[in-house]
């Protein structure tokens, strides 16, 4: 077997307004589903770590087509959720990296809009090519990456 690419990525929010706020209005994704469903009689229970009736989800395309991937959004608003999010010398997924165009340009327009850089754009240079790379945090506090390649 040969994966063909990443399907999407799937992340809990603690609450759904705010990460759309950040994930829709600031990073551009396009919101394409936003439903209520009901887990009792799917196979959602089996993944959870604590037991709910249903939960909010969302499903953002930054480029729909087949074999793109997206990102999912999911609310359990049921009762109160665990968990916090990872920094990188920890086990799990720890970021996720998003492809941009001019990078310095990208910076400036999220830093108008409000958002909060943990790391302004900063060059890594390595045998691949050289990542101008800048991180931030989404309203859960999940680490973002944008990336572009430059000379």
């Amino acid at each position: 077997m040969v994966t063909k690419g990443v399907s999407h990525i799937a992340l809990g929010v603690r609450d759904m307004d705010k990460s759309l706020r950040f994930y829709h209005n600031l990073l551009g994704f396009e919101i394409v589903r936003d439903e209520i469903q009901e887990t009792r009689g799917t196979v959602l229970p089996a993944l959870y770590k604590d037991a709910h009736e249903r939960r909010r989800v969302v499903t953002l395309y930054w480029k729909k087509g087949k074999d793109e991937a997206f990102l999912v959004l999911s609310e359990h608003t049921d009762k109160p959720v665990s968990g916090e999010a990872i920094k990188l010398d920890q086990i799990g997924i720890h970021h996720f990296a998003f492809w941009v165009e001019d990078l310095p340009k990208v910076y400036e327009e999220l830093k108008a809009k409000g958002a909060d850089f943990i790391v302004p754009p900063s060059i890594t240079r390595t045998k691949d090519g050289n990542f101008n790379s800048a991180f931030l945090c989404d309203p859960d506090g999940i680490l973002v990456q944008l990336d572009e390649l430059v000379e």
